[in-house]
């Protein structure tokens, strides 16, 4: 159980995750301009994107942090093959819930683990989302409700508070919604002596 553990990333609700799942680790985000990383991945699928960002935080991370287990990790939103990111102000949140409304959209969750600069293993998970058909004015009604703490999340909704609400059907997993496929990862950390199992 030498390893340290580093999570390459800002997120409260990852942090939280791997908290409540009892790990010992660090946290250090990434220092990357993801839209930069971004621009060179023309024609890649969201899957893809969300894969070579969680790496790309991961390796960045562990350049500066010798013999850590550094976890790097990204979720791409994808409707009808577009790729969406964090909403930038509320206005934008409202017409991103007014166009993921009524639609199935995808949640793709990426995960690295990264050691000394190298990538040691990936991993991908895939939650499918189905928003009911929500009204104009409800959707003025649930952001002015829920406030501007729907800007941290790529679909707008807090999928672990009232967002809850503007859903149909889900088909994956809470940990890969939240953006951290943690099963995979704790087997993971398990086989490679990090954490006791």
């Amino acid at each position: 159980m030498a390893h340290r553990i580093v999570l390459a990333s800002a997120s409260p609700f990852r942090k939280a995750l791997l908290e409540n799942a009892g790990l010992a680790f660090d946290v250090e985000p990434a220092q990357i301009d993801e839209r930069v990383v971004e621009e060179q991945l023309d024609g890649l699928t969201p899957e893809d994107v969300a894969s070579v960002l969680a790496e790309a935080k991961a390796q960045d991370v562990s350049s500066r942090n010798p013999g850590a287990l550094v976890i790097g990790s990204d979720q791409t939103l994808s409707l009808a093959g577009d790729i969406y990111h964090k909403a930038a102000t509320m206005d934008e949140a409202r017409r991103r819930l007014l166009k993921l409304s009524g639609r199935t959209h995808e949640l793709n969750s990426a995960i690295v683990l990264a050691k000394d600069g190298e990538t040691i293993w990936r991993h991908m998970s895939v939650a499918r989302m189905t928003m009911r058909d929500l009204e104009p004015a409800f959707i003025g009604r649930h952001l002015s409700n829920v406030g501007d703490r729907v800007l941290s999340s790529v679909g707008a909704y807090q999928f672990e508070g009232e967002g809850i609400q503007l859903f149909e059907r889900i088909e994956g997993d809470y940990f890969t919604i939240i953006g951290l496929p943690l099963l995979p990862l704790l087997q993971q950390l398990r086989e490679l002596g990090a954490i006791d199992g």
